[in-house]
């Protein structure tokens, strides 16, 4: 499986912050944004990663990220010269997806939870169509939404229902097979004049080849969308970093434990970073692991 990071838009909710600079590049807490929805990639076990961002912002992202070979990955870099639907990330992304299934994720989503990263790659190897994530909300209008029947089967989905039939909201997060180019191309875009993921999605539930996993209690789901959510999301980042010790989203040390990297590798990793407590954590895990740098 390949992975998508859409880290687009203009990120007018923001504004003013975001007139100067990507939203997935300002800070949660700790790290960049663009960490949070790059781990759960890695977690899934997928190491060929596309970013998608305008054209203005894709130099920022290549200074930040690289080419990946850093952390055992490869990155490639596209144009989405305008936010013309989560969908056209499929059509911009179409070569290089190839014949493979993929995964997109939103480049302001956070994820957080124990077991992620298997029940992640449970759901890459199980495969069958398109996979969704849901997480239960209080306001479920503001969000796509999916209801299931009384046996967990996917039965509808609804974009920002006035009366939703359900709390569970569809998260950023998305796993298809090969065939989601091809539906993408198919699609016409909405009033707005944009490729909507939610008919990508019904394509699939309308072939009985879609399914909802419930990420239910215990776990965490954040967008950082507003100045206060971003906010929140760096205060519950902190919180838990506080309080457990260990760096959530840190991908010199997710890379580790994937085995990506060797342990001497992500010592040097830290090194570069040492000043910051974010390096000496990476050296200390690094260290841990066995590095003898």
């Amino acid at each position: 499986m390949k992975g998508i990071v859409l880290a687009g838009g203009s990120g007018t909710r923001l504004h003013p912050i975001t007139q100067a600079v990507s939203k997935q590049l300002l800070p949660v807490y700790d790290k960049p944004m663009i960490y949070y929805p790059l781990s759960v990639l890695m977690l899934a076990g997928i190491r060929e990663i596309l970013i998608i961002s305008t054209p203005t912002d894709l130099p920022n992202f290549r200074r930040l990220l690289g080419d990946g070979g850093q952390w055992g990955l490869e990155f490639g870099y596209a144009e989405q010269p305008s936010p013309n639907g989560l969908a056209e990330a499929f059509v911009i992304g179409a070569d290089f997806v190839g014949d493979q299934d993929v995964a997109l994720v939103l480049g302001d989503n956070i994820f957080y939870g124990q077991g992620f990263g298997g029940r992640l790659r449970q759901e890459v190897s199980a495969l069958d169509g398109c996979t969704l994530f849901g997480y239960p909300v209080r306001d479920p209008q503001r969000y796509g939404v999916g209801e299931v029947d009384g046996t967990g089967r996917l039965v509808a989905i609804e974009e920002k229902p006035a009366r939703p039939r359900s709390n569970k909201a569809i998260t950023g997060l998305y796993f298809y097979d090969r065939q989601v180019v091809d539906i993408a191309r198919s699609l016409r875009p909405s009033t707005r004049g944009e490729l909507e993921i939610t008919d990508v999605n019904r394509a699939y539930l309308e072939q009985d080849r879609a399914r909802l996993v419930d990420l239910g209690r215990g776990f965490a789901w954040l967008d950082t969308g507003t100045h206060d959510s971003l906010l929140e999301a760096a205060q519950f980042v902190q919180v838990l970093e506080h309080r457990t010790g260990i760096r959530i989203a840190c991908v010199e040390e997710v890379a580790l434990q994937m085995g990506y990297i060797t342990a001497d590798e992500c010592h040097a990793l830290g090194s570069k970073l040492a000043k910051s407590g974010y390096g000496e954590y990476v050296m200390n895990v690094a260290a841990a692991a066995g590095a003898t740098g």
